[in-house]
């Protein structure tokens, strides 16, 4: 639903217009107006959010769902209102070991829900694809987006209770699903109880388009920022061969593996002396980026604490680790604030939020917000990233509101289809017989997998930009090496990426081999790549785009 509702206007990116037309001059006095506290306009009413629902083990619709083998419903003192109980044994475990529990999804139709319950384990084996193993999952078929399966993934082996959850969005025209509880692809003993889908949050009213001749806030003057992802440490040699292909921008990552990984709690002592030694190394970044006429992101890629088994970032949750995240960034601000080669400070990398905050500790976007806020005390000037929930994803952005910051980009990352660009990366998922399987373009799901597809997946960004008259930067997008079609896929996305007006870094320059368009599209394989000894397909579209660039 499209609204005029002046209460958005006042957290906008200020804007100014070439042509001072009527409806303009207007909107821009009334958020003259609400900035300054002069005049507070009734807000239209949100929609609703629906209630949650929780599956009674022992309902009708639970007592009419098939139980495979070696399940039962039970009832004891430490699960009193009721549970599932599976056992499978090794023999079994390629058989659909799952419950089958109908669901009316109407309600939520639109909104952004959490499917969460509390599982035990004794001895459940990793499964063969990552994403199988012990399931507590909301599937549902939509008519336009195919079918979904919405669940943590990757658990299996032996605990006590703890809570898997996992967060998506109902499609619009989703009407039944299911809920499947139990075991894929693994044999063991699984207890599941407290099964229940909680509405998060619902889409926010969008206000009319700004007007398209209107002056947005970018942080730069280029026509476009066209660049790259970096490698994992500094050389200088790759900022010298960048600019030899006419890169203008690189998001440099500051990024360790330790804290990479999930269910990872550091000492915030060894993570603030892990990142002084990358803001030294940071400093030679930007110096080598000023001598070869790039443009500098830097992005805080792992941020303190780390991420929990769900891989919620852990600043969402804990004060400590929330703290230290607004005064590192304080402290990336006060010491490189005014390098020419600057151009945005990227807060948070593909945050994921599985659950709420608790009191007293803000979530993913107040986070931003605040540690935001923080920056611009000491510099207020140099563009700040802001992203989305669920990885940067762009259907996120259909839920995502702007924040009362000055100087603000938002940021979003492509990597849709993840059956395309990321076959054979998880435990040779989508390659059979060593050949990746989904081609570029094709069908999946039943449906065109073309560039009209890409372009409705990055719709809510382009609502988005359009409704609040903001700038949004691609952080990252690419496809791994061997996908087929991949050079297509990746100039399909330029192509709307330019016609939106969007800035752009790919994934990634001489990082990993198997994102590299330096290195052969085949043969398939994890652990050896070729580098190519003429440019690949991939390599020619990358460089056609970089042609294009102008240099601060």
């Amino acid at each position: 639903m499209i609204t005029r509702n002046p209460d958005h206007l006042a957290a906008m990116t200020p804007v100014t217009s070439r042509k001072k037309n009527g409806i303009h001059v207007f909107r821009l006095f009334l958020s003259i107006l609400a900035t300054a506290g002069l005049w507070q306009p009734s807000p239209a009413a949100e929609p609703a959010m629906h209630s949650a629902y929780k599956l009674d083990p022992f309902g009708e619709a639970a007592r009419s769902a098939r139980l495979p083998a070696g399940a039962e419903w039970i009832r004891d003192e430490i699960s009193p209102e009721g549970a599932l109980r599976l056992t499978v044994t090794t023999a079994d475990k390629d058989a659909t070991n799952l419950v089958s529990i109908p669901v009316d999804l109407r309600a939520w139709r639109g909104s952004r829900v959490r499917i969460v319950g509390e599982v035990k384990a004794d001895g459940v084996t990793a499964p063969a694809k990552n994403y199988n193993g012990i399931k507590c999952q909301l599937h549902w078929k939509s008519p336009s987006n195919g079918p979904r399966w919405l669940d943590q993934g990757a658990v299996h082996g032996t605990f006590d209770w703890r809570e898997l959850s996992a967060v998506a969005e109902i499609d619009e025209d989703a009407s039944t699903g299911s809920i499947n509880l139990g075991l894929q692809e693994s044999a063991g003993t699984v207890w599941i109880r407290n099964v229940r889908i909680e509405p998060l949050r619902i889409k926010p009213l969008r206000p009319a388009p700004v007007p398209e001749d209107v002056t947005i806030y970018r942080g730069h003057d280029l026509p476009r920022l066209r660049g790259v992802m970096s490698a994992t440490s500094f050389r200088l040699q790759d900022f010298e061969d960048m600019k030899k292909i006419n890169i203008n921008l690189v998001r440099w990552q500051l990024t360790t593996g330790q804290w990479g990984k999930v269910d990872t709690d550091l000492d915030l002592y060894v993570y603030d002396r892990w990142l002084e030694a990358k803001l030294d190394e940071t400093q030679l970044v930007l110096d080598a980026a000023l001598a070869n006429g790039i443009k500098i992101v830097i992005d805080l890629h792992t941020p303190p604490g780390g991420r929990t088994r769900d891989r919620t970032l852990r600043i969402f949750l804990e004060p400590k680790y929330q703290d230290n995240f607004v005064a590192l960034w304080e402290k990336i601000a006060r010491r490189f604030a005014g390098h020419p080669a600057l151009w945005a400070y990227d807060l948070i990398n593909e945050p994921l939020q599985m659950r709420p905050s608790p009191p007293g500790v803000t979530d993913y976007l107040g986070t931003q917000e605040r540690a935001a806020r923080a920056v611009r005390a000491i510099d207020p000037t140099t563009a700040i990233s802001i992203t989305c929930d669920q990885w940067s994803a762009p259907d996120a952005f259909a839920f995502l509101k702007p924040i009362d910051v000055p100087n603000v980009i938002y940021q979003v990352h492509m990597y849709w289809p993840g059956e395309f660009t990321h076959q054979g990366v998880f435990n040779a998922w989508g390659v059979e017989n060593g050949d990746a399987t989904l081609a570029y373009p094709g069908v999946l799901n039943g449906r065109s997998l073309d560039k009209e597809a890409l372009r409705r997946r990055l719709q809510p960004v382009r609502e988005f930009q359009r409704a609040y008259g903001v700038h949004i930067y691609v952080g990252e997008f690419g496809t791994i090496r061997w996908s087929p079609g991949g050079a297509r896929y990746l100039d399909d996305c330029i192509e709307l990426f330019e016609e939106y007006g969007w800035d752009w870094s790919y994934h990634a320059f001489r990082e990993w081999p198997g994102w590299s368009f330096e290195h052969e599209d085949l043969p398939y394989s994890m652990n050896k790549h070729t580098k190519a000894q003429t440019p690949t397909e991939r390599e020619k579209v990358m460089r056609k785009w970089f042609d294009k660039n102008l240099h601060p």
